[in-house]
């Protein structure tokens, strides 16, 4: 039987997307995982990974074209067995298949084309659009800004930015974050624990082992610490990696921990670093680093982008000290995390010089309660200051 491509919801609020591009054509041969196309969403532009193997047997929904979450967009079968037959395409989906091809005088442009352009003073009617029905990208924009200058067409100053009043229109990622934080914090009981760990030995650790990785490539973050903490963590306390599901509490076999990434300009997203429990400290942060460098180049895969089963928001870069974050559903948690910083502290009845952090966990009262809040952090704040159980597979 074939199997069907259905448009996938990759976000909690998330009602439709955009096919930007197909990358394998009808007839090829897929294999299960295989990425067949560049779906755009309210907050980014995701790889879409095939299900099943077999042979690509038909493209429903063409390039450019915006369909709810669910509907079939492709089949993938053998060479001979019959297709299924497709329910009538409502009104609405022939009205966006007609605007596919624009009038002379119509932009199309995609939402991360449209802001660069207006950030970096770019007159889109100068850029040549190379997506679908000469759709304007990102990538078409990058490129019209690596142009070198000619006289004929000198470039266009950039804008210096001046005082405005009144509404200012909110991008699709935005409007979306809006979306996302106001029913988390309507619907979700929210309760908060704070507690201080002693980084002292963590950082020391980190140094030496950055020292012997460093012919491997391998750059260990404060950040990939405190994932490997959370995963090993969230392994004994897995209330906390759970989501709360038509009045029941569903628990992840796998550990996806989201790390907040800000998009210059666009806002916050959060993509998972995949099976955290299975991975070894150095595997952690080589994910992490790839992880951002696709998220900002706009390449997530989908499982990436709204697979996380917990996530961590860290501001410590920022000289934060503490701060609360709002969980992002279906979890049932979220960790913010500040900065180290160099204070005194009290060890063994001397006040010496020390290294904190603070971390604050946010948690859905419905499947938690303060107590296991207090465990949870007492055991992530053992394993950071004992930082040789961090390196167990």
């Amino acid at each position: 039987m074939a199997t069907e491509v259905v448009m996938p919801q990759m976000g909690y609020d998330m009602t439709e997307g955009t096919v930007l591009k197909w990358l394998r054509h009808e007839g090829d041969q897929v294999s299960r995982g295989d990425i067949l196309a560049e779906i755009e969403t309210d907050k980014a532009t995701v790889e879409l990974e095939s299900f099943g193997s077999g042979i690509l047997r038909k493209i429903v929904v063409p390039e450019g074209e915006m369909v709810p979450v669910g509907e079939v967009i492709a089949f993938i079968g053998t060479a001979d067995e019959a297709l299924p037959p497709l329910p009538p395409r409502p009104a609405a989906g022939k009205a966006r298949a007609a605007a596919v091809t624009p009038s002379p005088s119509e932009l199309r442009v995609s939402p991360i084309a449209r802001k660069l352009a207006q950030e970096r003073g770019v007159d889109l009617s100068r850029v040549t659009g190379t997506g679908p029905g000469g759709r304007v990208t990102e990538r078409d924009v990058t490129a019209y800004l690596e142009r070198p200058p000619t006289l004929s067409a000198p470039p266009r100053p950039v804008p210096t930015a001046t005082p405005a009043e009144g509404l200012v229109e909110l991008s699709r990622m935005r409007q979306a974050i809006a979306r996302v934080t106001s029913r988390s914090k309507q619907e979700i009981p929210h309760y908060y624990v704070t507690v201080e760990v002693d980084m002292r030995q963590a950082m020391e650790q980190r140094r030496q082992l950055n020292k012997s990785l460093e012919s491997q490539g391998v750059h260990i973050t404060v950040n990939d610490l405190i994932v490997k903490a959370c995963a090993l963590t969230l392994a004994k306390f897995p209330a906390f990696n759970a989501s709360f599901i038509q009045g029941k509490a569903q628990r992840h076999a796998a550990i996806n921990i989201g790390i907040a990434i800000a998009l210059e300009g666009e806002g916050l997203i959060l993509p998972a670093v995949l099976d955290c429990a299975h991975k070894s400290l150095a595997e952690i942060a080589k994910a992490t680093k790839d992880l951002g460098e696709r998220a900002h180049a706009h390449r997530l895969r989908e499982q990436e982008y709204a697979g996380a089963t917990f996530s961590i928001s860290n501001l410590g870069s920022l000289e934060v000290d503490s701060f609360a974050a709002i969980i992002l559903p279906p979890q049932a948690a979220m960790l913010a995390v500040g900065a180290v910083r160099e204070q005194p502290v009290v060890r063994n009845g001397q006040v010496v010089a020390g290294q904190t952090m603070k971390a604050t966990l946010s948690a859905d009262h419905r499947l938690t309660d303060g107590w296991e809040a207090a465990q949870f952090l007492m055991e992530f704040k053992r394993l950071l200051e004992d930082p040789a159980t961090l390196l167990s597979p």
